[in-house]
């Protein structure tokens, strides 16, 4: 899809564009205005955020930092000789032609190059989670508040047109009141449970393992802990931070809700006994004010995977897929009926006939009768629509213009926050109680 015929396409989506307000504002810059880019961490999702940043108009690629030799070439031979690239994060910081940061490291990473980055007057874009530990959270709030760096998650569900559309919907009513929240991403593949491909190469003299660890237990080179660190809770969030976060920050922009009050989580260790120390199998409940959300991930899925979101209301349910949805309502007549499987079959005739006089002078004919039931409805975003494309679209508008983030720190925090507590749950074998607002754990 070009750019021209996303933005007729949000135009004519008319309340939902103004949902997206930064990508009006992206429309109006030229080509001409240049942002240069650096890239923290060039694994898939570096990559992936550098493809799509690149995609934007006038955003260049000046540099990327990895700790692993050969992606660092892999830069050199997609994005040409005079990219420069290092090892070392902080030479991108001290880079003057460097506008804007991603931060794509593993998770125990996020917070400490996003507060170096915003200390150095960069933009910082962080991918989800915004950090490991709920109290790094609170010190990347701070230093975008004090710094007032242009600071956004890379959680893409925010800005995608499909979740717009489904929360317009989902405030007018649609679906009534929110009842149950049931989400499941299940997967029966190696590469989806993270036994990411080891480079032959890979070696001390490729690998600044050293420095990689940080300020984790100090260990030998190891070549599967550094490329599958995810499946290590000292340097990953696990399935929650993982998978879970993008439900949690969809739900959250859809609702308005700052998050959840209690948290559980159980799981297992079922099939990937490949040396990890996370469950393979997540399952948490987590209550919301006024409803409750249930959430699954399985990597051990013998039925082949598949993946399912639903918001089910008392008038309808809301089937969300990533840039799509489809509503279907079913109301209740006022008046509750009688006979069926009913203790109205167990009375006497005398009784059942006194009971429906009484039943009939209660209700009126239109109580009585069962609604016109409204069917289906659905929207599915166009063909070729890339909401992260969209996402990162609107941090580059957002450093162009001072504009608001679409997910800014604190929604950050807000929604990584409960997915660090589902593995808190697992690990502790017991409920946590979170405070939304203040981002503390209760009690």
């Amino acid at each position: 899809m070009t750019h021209q015929s996303r933005r007729t396409f949000l135009r004519n989506l008319g309340g939902t564009a103004a949902l997206l307000g930064p990508f009006s504002s992206f429309a109006r810059f030229s080509a001409n205005d240049k942002i240069r880019i650096g890239c923290v961490g060039m694994g898939i999702q570096g990559f992936a955020d550098v493809k799509d940043s690149l995609s934007v108009p006038g955003v260049e690629l000046a540099g990327v930092a990895d700790l692993y030799t050969g992606h660092l070439d892999k830069v050199k031979e997609v994005y040409g000789r005079n990219v420069f690239t290092t090892r070392d994060y902080r030479q991108l910081l001290e880079r003057k032609d460097i506008d804007a940061i991603i931060v794509a490291t593993p998770d125990f990473w996020h917070d400490t190059i996003s507060i170096a980055a915003m200390e150095k007057g960069k933009a910082v874009y962080c991918e989800k989670p915004m950090v490991q530990q709920i109290s790094e959270g609170h010190e990347v709030i701070a230093t975008q508040a004090r710094t007032k760096a242009v600071f956004q998650v890379g959680s893409q569900r925010v800005s995608s047109v499909g979740l717009a559309e489904a929360r317009k919907r989902y405030l007018a009513g649609d679906i009534g009141e929110l009842v149950l929240v049931e989400a499941h991403m299940n997967r029966h593949d190696a590469l989806g449970a993270w036994q990411y491909s080891i480079p032959p190469d890979a070696s001390p003299e490729t690998v600044d393992f050293d420095t990689w660890l940080k300020d984790t237990a100090k260990i030998p080179f190891d070549p599967v802990r550094f490329f599958r660190w995810r499946n290590y809770k000292a340097y990953g969030t696990g399935i929650p931070g993982d998978l879970f976060v993008h439900l949690i920050s969809g739900l959250h922009f859809m609702t308005g809700v700052p998050g959840p009050q209690r948290i559980y989580a159980t799981g297992n260790l079922k099939q990937w006994n490949d040396g990890r120390d996370v469950p393979d199998v997540v399952m948490a409940l987590f209550d919301y004010p006024g409803f409750q959300v249930s959430l699954q991930v399985n990597f051990a899925d013998g039925g082949g995977g598949g993946e399912f979101t639903r918001l089910v209301g008392t008038e309808g349910v809301l089937e969300l897929g990533w840039d799509d949805f489809k509503i279907k309502k079913h109301k209740l007549p006022a008046a509750p009926g009688y006979g069926g499987w009913d203790t109205y079959n167990t009375f006497t005739k005398a009784t059942q006939e006194a009971y429906v006089k009484q039943y009939n002078e209660k209700y009126t004919p239109e109580q009585r009768q069962q609604p016109v039931q409204e069917g289906e409805s659905s929207f599915k975003a166009p063909q070729g629509y890339n909401s992260h494309f969209e996402h990162l679209a609107n941090f580059y508008t957002s450093v162009r213009t001072g504009a608001n983030v679409v997910e800014d720190a604190t929604f950050g925090l807000r929604a990584a926050g409960p997915a660090l507590l589902t593995n808190e749950s697992y690990f502790q074998q017991r409920p946590i109680k979170w405070d939304p607002v203040k981002m503390v754990v209760v009690g």
